[in-house]
């Protein structure tokens, strides 16, 4: 997935695992290892597709987000 469709998918509500992927940026193989695991937000299947809402992921990422070590740097 290019630079340019990344910036596409702020107007999707549903992501799929190529577009989880690209977002985690980590593999398709790996999205579905970790919704398996129950690790990802917002998973939902329709038969063997795999999909996950990108405002729960979002939402994911940033509560999993650590602060930087010494405080803010400029």
């Amino acid at each position: 997935m290019s630079v340019g469709s990344l910036a596409n998918l702020d107007r999707l509500v549903l992501l799929t695992a190529n577009e989880t992927a690209a977002l985690l940026r980590t593999s398709r193989k790996a999205v579905y290892a970790m919704a398996e695991r129950g690790q990802l937000p917002g998973v939902t299947r329709i038969g063997r597709r795999l999909l996950v809402r990108r405002d729960d992921l979002l939402s994911w990422l940033d509560e999993r987000r650590a602060a930087s070590p010494g405080g803010i740097r400029r």
